[in-house]
């Protein structure tokens, strides 16, 4: 009998690749007015998904539109796919499903919303990079 087993390996990870499926755009403001559902302006906002690449050293959201300030309380529950970018830009690991608790750094996620304050310059307000959820992959 055989077996193939994997070996865990520590690699350097710079970012998250965050691909959500979102429920109401109206949960979102945008410069401080709430956003619409049937043309929605959030900064990378396609249809119903929503991608984002967050920095995790910084907590910025890659190429985010200077002086856009946002929010967000979005539920996605299971409808999300999350990758570990590592340093030469390959995907590390990745998760489906629930929201991971970073994307909440204040709390009240409960692996259902994206909760986020995201300044002018594209960091979000009281990041930490709690990659823990990965851990288990």
């Amino acid at each position: 009998m055989e077996v193939t087993v994997m070996a865990k390996t520590k690699v350097e990870v710079r970012k998250l690749h965050c691909v959500m499926g979102v429920r109401y755009w109206e949960d979102g403001e945008v410069n401080g007015k709430e956003d619409d559902d049937n043309s929605p302006v959030m900064p990378f906002a396609l249809g119903n998904t929503w991608k984002i690449t967050i920095d995790l050293e910084t907590g910025r959201i890659d190429d985010w539109p200077e002086g856009v300030a946002a929010k967000t309380h979005y539920k996605v529950c299971d409808d999300g796919f999350y990758s570990l970018i590592g340093k030469d830009g390959s995907v590390v690991a990745s998760l489906d499903g629930y929201v991971p608790s970073m994307l909440a750094p204040n709390g009240g996620g409960f692996g259902d919303y994206v909760i986020l304050n995201i300044r002018p310059d594209g960091s979000i307000e009281n990041f930490r990079a709690d990659l823990s959820v990965f851990d288990a992959v």
